[in-house]
């Protein structure tokens, strides 16, 4: 699956009161859209990991969207 990053994206995933939340400027959603949109169209179990070593701002939870 390829994951397609917009120049200039910023995500930031919290965890508020056991509620997730999800922060991002134009260029974040926008390749949160695209890689959700891969994501429909691969198998099940295939997964996008996403933590502040590999695409979050610092500090953020990590998340892990996963096809079923």
């Amino acid at each position: 699956m390829d994951i397609e990053w917009e120049d200039g994206f910023t995500i930031k995933v919290k965890v508020d009161d056991g509620a997730v939340v999800v922060c991002a400027n134009k260029g974040g959603m926008l390749s949160l859209a695209r890689q959700l949109m891969a994501l429909a169209d691969s198998d099940a179990g295939c997964h996008i990991h996403y933590d502040e070593h590999n695409s979050l701002e610092e500090g953020s939870a990590e998340m892990i969207i996963e096809k079923i």
